[in-house]
């Protein structure tokens, strides 16, 4: 399964697509200047389990970190994905 992620700022989103078929999102929202709120992660059920969530969470991180970003993770799954994955603490907002 090839997976590819976008981010789709006219829907405040990142997309997970797996052999070109969206299967999943990450929302956002601005919050602040520089920091965006993270309240729902969604990966279709028949994906779930196979790691298109974390790999979504993986690529729209690093992006949000090349943006010079900060994060409110907001969504459990967003939250239990840093918490397994302490090299992206350093994105989330403090304050």
């Amino acid at each position: 399964m090839r997976l590819s992620v976008v981010d789709v700022p006219e829907r405040s989103r990142y997309e997970v697509s797996a052999d070109g078929r969206v299967v999943g999102f990450s929302a956002y929202h601005l919050i602040s200047e520089g920091v965006l709120a993270l309240p729902h992660v969604e990966v279709e059920p028949a994906f779930e389990g196979r790691g298109v969530a974390s790999e979504l969470m993986r690529r729209s991180l690093d992006e949000i970190r090349e943006r010079g970003l900060r994060i409110v993770p907001v969504c459990p799954f967003a939250q239990a994905f840093l918490k397994r994955n302490p090299d992206y603490a350093d994105l989330v907002h403090q304050g």
